[in-house]
């Protein structure tokens, strides 16, 4: 739901004479994410962010020689406050798929700050007895971030946590939707659960046994006909 802010990262791009539009950096995104879901191994600690821009680098058109250095440099540059742009649709997406009434919650790896992030940006917000406020988004069960409970997706503990928080019992009726192979499909299966790849562009590099979809209101629209049928 939330990318790296195009504002960030354009500024050391130009000086490369690269100038990709907003559409180009969220494709990026999932350009990295294939990059990290094909590597052998995931990144030691403290370096996927570095490692992930070495992927999107490339992916906005930088020359492969340059890309780990300028990696390097932006990761420096913007730890901490890069990841504040809410991607194209998905605002949109996320109200259709609240609509249906279904239990939903968050699962993030993340730093800490997901939950302040997510309310902040207007994206959504954890329940947590408070009424809802539409400035803060779409209401969700859980906000579930790795820092915070110490257990990181793909382990599947992390999705037993959010189970619980909501009241849902793992199985295979419940949806998780994530943008990488390594950490979101890996882990829900692990957990019993059903993976939804989110691949707007087609990008999955092994997208055979399991569900896949370019956007949250496809996939609402997708989950809405399923729950119509079944009522029938």
């Amino acid at each position: 739901m939330i990318f790296p802010q195009p504002a960030l990262l354009r500024p050391p791009l130009q000086t490369l004479g690269v100038s990709p539009d907003v559409a180009s950096f969220e494709r990026a995104h999932y350009r990295a994410m294939v990059v990290q879901d094909l590597a052998g191994t995931p990144p030691v600690a403290g370096t996927w962010w570095r490692e992930y821009l070495v992927g999107y680098m490339a992916a906005c058109g930088v020359a492969e020689d340059r890309c780990r250095d300028l990696a390097a440099e932006v990761a420096v540059a913007t730890a901490g406050r890069a990841w504040t742009h809410v991607g194209t649709g998905v605002m949109s997406g996320l109200r259709a798929l609240a609509a249906l009434g279904l239990p939903m919650g968050v699962v993030s790896n993340s730093d800490g700050t997901v939950q302040a992030e997510l309310r902040r940006l207007g994206v959504c917000y954890a329940a947590n007895g408070q009424e809802p406020n539409a400035a803060n988004g779409v209401r969700v069960g859980v906000v579930v971030d790795s820092a915070v409970v110490g257990v990181a997706k793909p382990d599947p503990a992390i999705f037993g946590i959010a189970l619980e928080a909501i009241g849902v019992p793992a199985s295979g009726t419940v949806l998780h939707v994530g943008d990488s192979l390594r950490y979101d499909v890996a882990g829900a299966l692990a957990a019993g659960l059903q993976p939804v790849h989110l691949d707007p562009h087609g990008f999955c590099p092994a997208p055979d046994g399991h569900q896949h979809a370019r956007t949250l209101a496809e996939l609402a629209d997708t989950v809405g006909s399923a729950l119509t049928a079944r009522r029938r």
